[in-house]
Parts: structure tokens; sequence; C-alpha cells
């Protein structure tokens, strides 16, 4: 297969879809691999790298969407790029569909074959080529938080560990999975009094048990999403519902509960956000201010670390890009159900139900177009 690696366009995205030791996996096996000239040189990969591992350089986008079956990336395409896709053609990356109708009529038209990160899921419930971005996005979101709640960036002036003699900053978590627990980590660690939210007991359960006492675990009710809202100096927003938008859950009038320059990191933003006032931003300008509020919003967290985030991502996302080259994407999806799940849209037609949903767009189950 010949298969495209493209650099980002997205602004301030550094990650990467292929490491040079991807690029050797992918040729040891007999395929053909162009990256885009200096598409890795953010992330720590330097050109010379990719031709050392087998790769030919191509400077053109356009040339390597013409000439490829497979175009792998990180980020979701931007409009610019659509008039580059062509009918058939395999896309591999994260798509967010849900929240993006316009890419998702785009891909639709052109007759793609979107496989997205995102909704790649295991038969537990498992989402192994999002799980390594959510990590490091919650973790990073806590880290990004206590920045802002200082003074010259416009927030409370709170330091999340406190002093001696001054009580600890209040860090309220909507939602236990990946994102909230590492959130938890790192806000736990940082010295924080952390409360976490989620609607699962036996999610909560297992929170309790890995930090007992050192946080405060309830049920996502309603009322406990305003308590927290009241008390906190700090809310992660890390809602998940694979492939769809994320539920709203912190509308704009209970802003005016909160404390005057406390601080909101939705994680959840790529996917519509969990917050009613939030809305994408970007790592050179990353937050604003509603009704005293700071929003912080950027959707492509991770890749501020991105030599990390491209190593963690492309691990995960490796066996399933090497499946779909030896075998072909349907012969793949039907081999593998976790890789079935993770297809979206194929030749013109939705096949994610979420995303339907999202748009009231007709749905067919992609079992009835592979068979």
């Amino acid at each position: 297969m010949k298969i495209g690696c493209l650099k980002e366009i997205k602004t301030h995205e550094y990650r990467v879809g292929l490491t040079p030791s991807d690029v050797k996996s992918y040729v040891s096996r007999g395929h053909e691999v162009t990256v885009q000239q200096g598409a890795g040189e953010a992330a720590g990969f330097v050109d010379k790298e990719y031709t050392s591992a087998g790769a030919k350089i191509e400077a053109d986008r356009a040339k390597i969407f013409d000439g490829c079956e497979m175009i792998i990336k990180v980020k979701e395409p931007l409009p610019e790029e659509y008039p580059l896709f062509h009918r058939d053609q395999i896309l591999y990356t994260y798509l967010h569909l849900a929240a993006d109708r316009k890419l998702t009529e785009a891909m639709l038209n052109a007759g793609i074959k979107g496989v997205a990160y995102e909704t790649i899921e295991t038969a537990d419930g498992q989402l192994p080529c999002l799980q390594p971005m959510s990590e490091i996005a919650g973790r990073l979101s806590v880290q990004e938080g206590a920045k802002y709640l200082e003074k010259t960036f416009g927030g409370r002036g709170v330091l999340l560990g406190g002093v001696p003699g001054v009580e600890r900053g209040k860090v309220g978590i909507i939602g236990g999975g990946v994102v909230g627990t590492n959130a938890c980590k790192i806000a736990t660690g940082m010295g924080a009094e952390v409360t976490i939210l989620d609607i699962s007991a036996r999610r909560l359960a297992y929170l309790d048990d890995i930090f007992g006492s050192r946080i405060t675990a309830l049920y996502s009710t309603d009322a406990n999403i305003e308590k927290i809202l009241r008390e906190c100096d700090l809310i992660i927003g890390a809602v998940l519902l694979p492939g769809a938008k994320a539920p709203t859950l912190v509308k704009r009038e209970h802003l005016g509960i909160m404390k005057r320059g406390a601080v909101i990191v939705d994680v959840a933003v790529d996917q519509g956000g969990c917050v009613e006032t939030i809305k994408p931003t970007t790592h050179d300008n990353p937050v604003y201010v509603i009704d005293g509020i700071v929003h912080y919003g950027v959707a492509n967290m991770p890749g501020a670390v991105a030599l990390t985030s491209t190593k963690a991502l492309t691990s995960a996302t490796l066996p399933y890009g090497l499946m779909i080259a030896e075998m072909g994407l349907e012969k793949a999806a039907l081999h593998c159900d976790p890789l079935k799940l993770g297809i979206n849209v194929y030749q013109g037609r939705c096949v994610y139900e979420n995303v339907s949903k999202a748009f009231h767009m007709p749905y067919i189950s992609i079992d009835s177009l592979l068979i």
C-alpha cells in the first residue's frame, strides 16, 4: 500500500502521525511511505531520519494526497485540505466528526473511507488509540489550569497546593474516565483539594480505591455539579461519549454561581465541549473570559508536548495501521472488531451511529457494506 504522512497545519499542532521507527515497520513489510517535508521536525524527527528508515520526502501536500491510498495524520483535516480528498482514499487520524458537520459532509461527498482513532473500541469498552492522548490531556489540564489561576493571567490568584496556614485550592473534575483520573493524579500531587464526579458507581468505587481520602468522589448529579461550581477554583471538563458530541453539563447561567477568576478547562472541547460557553482556542491564544470566568478551550492540548505525545500516539495507532496496510481496510475490519468501530464514513455513507445522530443523517451499518 502507498501511505502518506502529512505535516499538521492546525495552529500550534506539533505532533506527527508517523515516527521514523513506524516508517521502518511499514517499509519492512513492502509498503511505500511518503512523508511531507518537515512533518516531524517539531516533534524532534528530521527528514534524514525518515529517509534512513525508507521513506520518500515530498514537499507538496497535494501530491501526497494524489499518490497515496492511505493518509495518516494526527488531527482532523482543515477546510483547505478538503479539495484534496479523493474517492476510496483511507484517512486514518483523529476525526471528531460529531462536532464538525462541514468536515463530515466533505468526507461523505468525496467518498473517503474515514477511520477515526477516537472510535476504535475494544470489546471491554477501551479506546486504545484515544487513551494515551486522554492521559496526557488529563495531566496537562491541571497544569494549564494552575497557570491560568495566576492573577497575571486573569485568574483568582490561587495556588492549588496552598501553603502552611492558608487553605488549598479546590479542583472539581466532571468525569472520572481516563482524562478525569489523570487530572486527579496531578491535582492531588499538587496538593489541591479534589472532588471528582461520575455517573458510574463502579468507577467511583475504583477512584476511591486508588485515591482514598485524598479525594471526594461523588455521583454526577445536577446538584453536585452546582456544588463544585460554587466551591472550586478550577473546573476540569472530562466527559466523553465515544464518537458523539459531549453533553452540555455546565450552562451559561452556572457561571454566575462560580467564584470570580475561577478557571474552566474543558478537555471535551474537540467533541463540542461539556461547557455551554466553551469554544475551541489555540495554544497561542488559549483563554478568554466570560462573566468573570477564565475559559481554556485548546482542542489539541497534547500538541504542546509533541515528542511525548507523538511517541505515545503512534505506539497505539501503528498496529491498526499496519493491519489496514497488510489486509486492506475491508478485510482488516472484518478481522478486527475494534478497527471496524473506527470506521465513521465509508464511500459516501455515514456508518457510525453517533455521528449520524449528531447531524440527523442517514445511518447504515458498516457490516452491511463489508459483507
